[in-house]
């Protein structure tokens, strides 16, 4: 039988200050001022009709993250009358995790401690490198020195947590030069680092005008010795690419990736809800284009979808094997409603094959079912 799991928010701000050629987010390059006040009231209207929607008056709110685009590209009295907003409409505890993410070439040390005194309690730092002609393939509008500064300032704002942005495999990257930015990042003290690597995604400018890219058996040196390097610096590995100090792991991650509720509004955004009374799982996309979602004669919804009973083994399976931690066959059941037999056979083969472990209680995805994930994954469609 399905269960109410935790319920999270995403909010979608898609502006930034130009598109890099990587990535295939929905951002837009800012050519006007940004509507802020306009948009405010647009997503508040997207979330009240989400909340009517799916009857979520009373779940209370577990984390709330603003993305983008370069959601730091706002006002502090912006994000702080949105948030204001926000957890009005809402229970939750006081300490709730609230992330924004920043850009290092849109901060000053004024913006950050507004942040900070608007509600946000965690920054996420979209660092990429902190290697200059690196930073210029990837089209990023900061430099090093830049990156260095966002990171210290977010260390004294007063933040309880910060995350650093950090990519590995990009254009003719050595070991030794993704050695070196891991290095960098480590020193600046972050209690979080995501560190991922570089993927050539369709509809971006990389994918039209390939660069040359490191060779599989360079990436997988920097995939080992940088986990070995944030082993030894007192950072655990979470997540395929989450490494974090203890206590510092990203609730509102977490809780995605546990295959639990989120809201989704702003342009593109994308949401999963869990209806009890109906025991079904909806996923939710927001109009994509800023001036369609701003267009107040229209509903921001664009697709409504029930997962059916089939897709629910592979997209719980998607989500929750990109944790290190096990999870149990009651576990899958209160979140899918789903009988265990529909994945038991699949788990089985994949432990005959060494790709999943079984400790007699949870099931946890093996080293080597992590190297070739997207391979275990195929097995649960």
């Amino acid at each position: 039988m399905l269960i109410a799991p935790p319920l999270s928010l995403y909010i979608h701000i898609p502006w930034c200050v130009e598109k890099c050629p990587y990535c295939d987010f929905n951002s837009h390059a800012l050519k006007h001022a940004i509507p802020e006040q306009d948009y405010i009231a647009q997503l508040l209207l997207d979330l009240d009709s989400d909340i009517e929607r799916f009857a979520l008056n009373d779940r209370p709110l577990h984390s709330i993250f603003i993305g983008g685009g370069t959601p730091s590209l706002f006002s502090a009295p912006a994000i702080d009358q949105l948030l204001t907003e926000v957890l009005q409409r809402f229970e939750h505890k006081a300490d709730i995790e609230i992330t924004l993410e920043a850009n290092p070439g849109t901060v000053e040390a004024e913006k950050f401690i507004g942040f900070f005194n608007g509600g946000v309690s965690r920054l996420s730092i979209g660092v990429q490198s902190f290697a200059s002609d690196k930073l210029i393939k990837l089209g990023r509008i900061h430099d090093s020195e830049q990156a260095k500064v966002a990171a210290n300032l977010a260390s004294e704002c007063g933040v309880k947590s910060f995350n650093l942005d950090l990519m590995h495999g990009l254009p003719d990257q050595t070991v030794a030069h993704a050695l070196d930015d891991l290095k960098t990042a480590i020193r600046l003290n972050p209690s979080h680092i995501s560190w991922y690597q570089l993927t050539i995604e369709p509809n971006t400018a990389f994918h039209s005008r390939p660069p040359k890219l490191p060779q599989d058996e360079v990436l997988w040196n920097i995939q080992d010795q940088g986990i070995a390097l944030l082993n030894e610096a007192g950072y655990q590995q979470y997540e395929i690419s989450a490494y974090s100090k203890p206590e510092f792991q990203c609730q509102h991650n977490l809780n995605y990736w546990k295959f639990g509720d989120y809201l989704g509004i702003g342009c593109g955004a994308h949401g999963k809800i869990t209806d009890v009374n109906k025991q079904t799982v909806h996923r939710t996309v927001k109009v994509k284009h800023p001036k369609g979602y701003l267009d107040t004669s229209r509903k921001a919804l664009d697709k409504l979808h029930t997962v059916s009973a089939e897709e629910l083994p592979f997209e719980y399976m998607m989500n929750r094997l990109r944790l290190f931690s096990g999870f149990s066959l009651d576990e899958y059941q209160a979140f899918t409603g789903l009988s265990v037999d529909t994945v038991l056979p699949t788990l089985l083969i994949a432990k005959d094959k060494n790709l999943m472990e079984f400790d007699g209680t949870l099931w946890s995805v093996s080293k080597l079912g992590h190297r070739y994930l997207n391979d275990l994954l195929e097995m649960f469609l």
